[in-house]
């Protein structure tokens, strides 16, 4: 692929995330939540350009401090994440303005790479943003379907009289 058609996944990808992980929703701990950055990776591995060829000890570098950087965002952005039970029993989540801290310092984080990257006179492609990102993802889901899982239902308080019932007033009628 084209680095353009990259960064377009790229944008589309973060932006439908983003958009997602700030509205309540409840979590499946049963479903695949680690494919979606699986076939990230891979695409950003299929890449001929993730390093410099003529650099790539200090393109490596920098692609491990991006993986690094994706990574302590994607634990950072689940450990910001509200994960409750309600009533029924079904988890839910929702990312906090702590959430978008994390975001937005991830985004500067990840110019700053870019930047060095640019000064240092190393080519970047947008596979490395792309294998990043895969991090990211995979691990604030691991993070959240493990604190799922882990969310004691028997902690939470009983169901009062009436809660999911009829009024009490209807049933003397």
């Amino acid at each position: 692929m084209s680095g353009l058609v990259n960064a377009l996944m790229i944008v589309a990808v973060v932006a439908i995330v983003i958009v997602r992980q700030f509205r309540a929703r409840p979590i499946n701990t049963d479903r695949r939540w680690w494919l979606v950055p699986v076939v990230l990776a891979v695409v950003a591995l299929r890449e001929p350009g993730l390093l410099d060829a003529h650099h790539r000890a200090e393109s490596a570098t920098l692609l491990a401090v991006e993986l690094l950087i994706g990574l302590a965002i994607g634990a950072g952005w689940a450990w910001t994440t509200r994960v409750w039970t309600a009533q029924d029993g079904v988890v839910w989540t929702k990312s906090t303005k702590a959430s978008g801290a994390v975001w937005a310092v991830g985004i500067a984080l990840r110019i700053g790479v870019y930047a060095l990257g640019s000064v240092l006179g190393l080519h970047q492609d947008s596979s490395a943003l792309m294998l990043g990102l895969a991090g990211t993802l995979l691990v604030r889901s691991g993070f959240l379907v493990y604190r799922a899982k882990a969310v004691d239902t028997a902690t939470r308080p009983a169901p009062a009289y009436g809660d999911d019932m009829r009024s009490a007033w209807k049933e003397h009628a």
